[in-house]
């Protein structure tokens, strides 16, 4: 019998979705968040180029490698305004999804809270809940920017920090900068920590600019920032990560890194190293190509009218859809699987409850692609009325 703990954890809605498609051959997937092209061909020769008898194959730093750690302060100094000095350390981790339990576990007691948005992430959410720390979620508002008073008066004796993302999963939002320096400021007058997830940082369109908080002066030691390589670069699979933490919590990351990891894949981190030499200018190119993509979905949605309201989404490669109909969210879904072929996931996943909605992924096809997927969701929605 599994535990209490893990019994009020909600089901991963990934493999669920995943299991519908395979029972129905052909549907296509605006379901799950990656992208449609591959790691730089750099980052596979590196993996490859490992001796075999190399020391590399033992166990190794369990921050990770000196020259990848080396590599990554350099690129938060360039693109991030983060200097890394005496007042803080990188890890690397398996996935941003493991900085961020590690994380938790770092700065959190059972019966401790966590601040974060709604609609949230689910991986954070679900996070939380295994490490017995209960999340706070408080509304965005209608644009689904965060409203710093909303997050001041949900602060309590037991508060331990507050969680933001952007650009947005699920919403597609970038945060304006103006609200993450004064969530940050909040954090530090009521000695908190904030815990920004910035792993879809180089995906913004329309003018939108990536802010990073533990850039702003004095965040170094309340600022915890979260980055992967699963997106920008096409290595969802290779599972690299990293944290920027404050100094003091080095000790506590690493006692949860050595027992959960010891140390990152050695392949993995050789790749991710190559990926930084290739440059962000990589994954800036297909970007561009996402933003063409993500016109075109919000125009196809906008064809419905109020049967489906999408506020601007300008980064990521997420739409949070809201749809007039008394479906469940994930009855919805299920739907659209079975009698027209198109996959997205469900709101229900994410927080919303009370209303049916939809977070639709364009990430993951080609134009043509999300084109033709997006015939069948416009054709679905359109067909429940």
């Amino acid at each position: 019998m599994q535990s209490r703990r893990l019994q009020q954890v909600q089901s991963p809605i990934i493999p669920e979705v995943a299991a519908l498609i395979r029972a129905h051959p052909g549907t296509i997937s605006l379901g799950q968040g990656v992208v449609h092209y591959p790691p730089p061909p750099a980052v596979l020769r590196a993996a490859a180029q490992i001796e075999p008898d190399a020391p590399l194959h033992q166990y190794q730093s369990v921050f990770g490698q000196p020259d990848l750690v080396a590599a990554l302060e350099a690129k938060l100094r360039q693109e991030n305004g983060i200097r890394v000095d005496s007042d803080r350390f990188v890890m690397v981790t398996a996935g941003s999804n493991m900085a961020f339990c590690h994380c938790v576990l770092a700065i959190a007691d059972p019966g401790d809270e966590i601040i974060m948005m709604w609609p949230y992430y689910f991986n954070h959410e679900m996070a939380a809940t295994m490490a017995n720390v209960r999340p706070i979620l408080v509304p965005t508002d209608a644009a689904y920017q965060p409203v710093v008073e909303r997050i001041a008066a949900a602060v309590t004796p037991r508060t331990r920090a507050v969680v933001t993302i952007s650009p947005n999963n699920p919403a597609g939002v970038v945060y304006e900068p103006e609200r993450l320096a004064a969530i940050n400021h909040l954090c530090a007058e009521r000695g908190l920590y904030h815990i920004c997830d910035e792993a879809y940082e180089y995906f913004t369109y329309g003018g939108a600019r990536h802010f990073s908080p533990a850039g702003l002066p004095g965040a170094e030691a309340h600022t915890i920032s979260l980055y992967s390589f699963s997106k920008a670069y096409g290595m969802a699979a290779w599972r690299v990560g990293y944290a920027v933490v404050p100094m003091h919590l080095q000790r506590a990351m690493a006692k949860i890194q050595d027992t959960v990891l010891i140390c990152p894949s050695m392949p993995s981190q050789r790749g991710a190293l190559a990926a930084l030499q290739v440059g962000s200018s990589y994954c800036r190119q297909y970007a561009a190509r996402l933003d063409r993509v993500r016109c075109r979905c919000l125009e196809r949605l906008d064809e419905l009218g109020e049967r489906c309201r999408v506020p601007g989404a300008n980064g990521a490669f997420y739409l949070l859809a809201s749809v007039d109909t008394r479906l469940s969210s994930m009855a919805l879904v299920e739907h659209l699987i079975r009698r027209h072929k198109v996959a997205v996931i469900p709101g229900s996943a994410f927080g919303i409850d009370g209303s049916c909605s939809l977070r639709i992924a364009y990430g993951a096809l080609s134009q043509q692609s999300a084109e033709d997927g997006m015939d069948r969701l416009v054709a679905g929605l359109r067909a429940l009325t």
